[in-house]
């Protein structure tokens, strides 16, 4: 009875210890995929996006009555600045838009004019005399199974951060948008977050919110689509008419 006492009591140790050491070995870098970190770099370059549309007459997804749903939109900068005044949101938040109002991080408040637009893409430019900071692009194409979180203004509470995986990428023939090369999350994305950022753990862009594939309601279903970057770069270089430098 004693030997098998010592015995388990023993097995309870190695246990323990086996268990110290898989927690040392993989939860810093789990810890370290998103977070606190993520959210600090990335959330003072995301705005919340504001349409008034003509004739509408119902609330939208948490804005007052007689606005459009609200929208969310990306600082980026064309010049390699670390500040801008140039705005990217979701060209279906704003293309009918009579008015557009932003509201930053700091929530500061001012008017934005659709600079340019891009429907084919759903990439709209707005400008705004209120100062931003440019958001950081991420060149290469994220892995599938790579962890990515997206900023926006879900349901038009404001600026929030929600997290996953890249589920896929070069996603093509959804049916959003004339030209499509998506990427496609499991983030959770819900209205108002479309102009939002999808960005990797450092905080960097690597997409802009456009669609959630959903058949019953206009809620997530953790199959979410942003824009990939190369078709931003297109996108961005052709409205703008200059060689954009990210």
């Amino acid at each position: 009875m004693v030997n098998h006492l010592i015995d388990a009591k023993f097995q309870r140790q190695i246990i323990f210890t086996l268990t110290a050491i898989i927690l040392g070995l993989f939860g810093n870098s789990a810890k370290a995929e998103h977070g606190e970190q993520t959210w600090a770099q990335a959330q003072k370059s995301v705005v919340e996006v504001n349409p008034v549309w003509p004739g509408y007459d119902r609330p939208g997804f948490g804005a007052p009555k007689g606005t459009a749903p609200a929208g969310s939109g990306i600082y980026f900068s064309i010049d390699g600045a670390a500040e801008s005044v140039f705005i990217m949101t979701a060209a279906h938040v704003v293309n009918a838009a009579e008015s557009i109002e932003i509201i930053d991080f700091s929530g500061n408040i001012a008017t934005a004019m659709i600079h340019a637009i891009d429907v084919r893409r759903d990439i709209a430019i707005l400008r705004t005399e209120l100062i931003g900071t440019g958001i950081a692009i991420r060149q290469d194409e994220p892995l599938i199974g790579s962890h990515v979180c997206a900023l926006g203004n879900s349901f038009g509470l404001g600026t929030g951060m929600t997290c996953g995986i890249v589920s896929a990428v070069r996603r093509s023939n959804i049916g959003f948008n004339e030209i499509e090369d998506f990427i496609q999350t499991d983030a959770a994305v819900n209205p108002g977050m479309s102009g939002g950022a999808l960005v990797d753990p450092q905080g960097r862009l690597v997409g802009l919110v456009s669609g959630i594939f959903t058949k019953e309601a206009d809620i997530d279903a953790g199959v979410n689509f942003a824009i990939s970057v190369s078709v931003i770069q297109q996108s961005l270089a052709s409205q703008l008419k200059v060689g954009v430098q990210f």
